[in-house]
């Protein structure tokens, strides 16, 4: 998101490295996790756990393509407790008779936006990076450091924190921590924030800044933890001043789209029939 006018001063960006990406779940203790414990793993190694959530993420991303969902955005600036600027906006995500993907806008309002502007790269993370996806061929990009276990609701979860290796020219990433769950061995909730942030003469000075967001997932059809709820409650630090930004993108109704692809999941085919009419956001935290 950037600032509404051009900043008359220029913040540096600020990369988190991972030792730095520790200290952001203190900043949110009141997520409800359980207490942390940092003992390692029992019966299996950290390298294993990486390999198999990996593994069952990359499975995870080729079958979130075959469903269909509606994705639900709202936006909001807030003055004190009084919301003055707010975008909302509802997209059912379908495919065309020829099994293309397509984004059909249900609900889009007049934005009433006023001290932020939405950016190209807000509306990309909306749709590709806060339902966070790691998948075996996004590993070698990240240091991977093991933290150790937390209830997470009823599950039982293995906790890791992530950071990108390094920053490659116009490519993004998220930073932050992931818990896994211990039995199923995929991500069922994700806190951080995309990186880099975008300050810089090539962009006339403007800072486009990106908040920290908490993303909860839910299992559809028995067997993939897809994103249901993610929830944003941040200041950006513009050089002009501080804005409170609040976001809600909820992702619901996930059917599996009749394709001839087949979804697998641990070597089995997964049957169309098997789609489920939707899920529950879990409850605000």
């Amino acid at each position: 998101m950037k600032y509404s006018e051009a900043s008359p001063a220029i913040k540096p960006i600020l990369l988190l490295s991972l030792a730095a990406v520790l200290a952001l779940p203190a900043l949110a203790s009141d997520r409800g996790e359980g207490p942390l414990d940092p003992s390692q793993p029992t019966g299996i190694t950290v390298e294993e756990i990486i390999q198999r959530f990996a593994a069952k993420e990359k499975q995870f991303k080729i079958a979130r393509e075959q469903y269909t969902y509606r994705q639900s955005v709202t936006v909001q600036t807030l003055e004190g407790d009084t919301v003055d600027g707010e975008y909302k906006q509802v997209d059912d995500i379908l495919f065309d008779d020829k099994g293309r993907r397509l984004d059909q806008v249900v609900f889009a309002p007049q934005s009433s936006l006023v001290r932020i502007q939405m950016t190209r790269e807000d509306f990309d993370d909306i749709n590709h990076r806060m339902p966070f996806v790691l998948t075996s061929d996004e590993i070698p990009e990240y240091q991977i450091l093991y933290v150790g276990k937390q209830k997470e609701d009823e599950l039982g979860t293995y906790v890791f924190d992530i950071a990108p290796k390094t920053i490659d020219k116009n490519k993004r990433y998220f930073q932050g921590r992931i818990w896994v769950d211990d039995h199923d061995f995929q991500i069922v909730k994700t806190y951080g924030k995309n990186v880099p942030d975008i300050v810089g003469k090539h962009r006339g000075g403007q800072e486009n800044l990106f908040p920290n967001f908490t993303t909860w997932r839910q299992q559809i059809d028995g067997k993939y933890w897809f994103p249901v709820y993610t929830k944003v409650d941040d200041e950006l630090h513009f050089s002009n001043g501080d804005i409170h930004v609040r976001q809600v993108v909820k992702y619901s109704n996930y059917k599996r789209f009749g394709s001839n692809v087949k979804i697998t999941y641990e070597g089995q085919e997964i049957s169309k029939d098997q789609s489920q009419p939707g899920t529950t956001p879990p409850p605000k935290k």
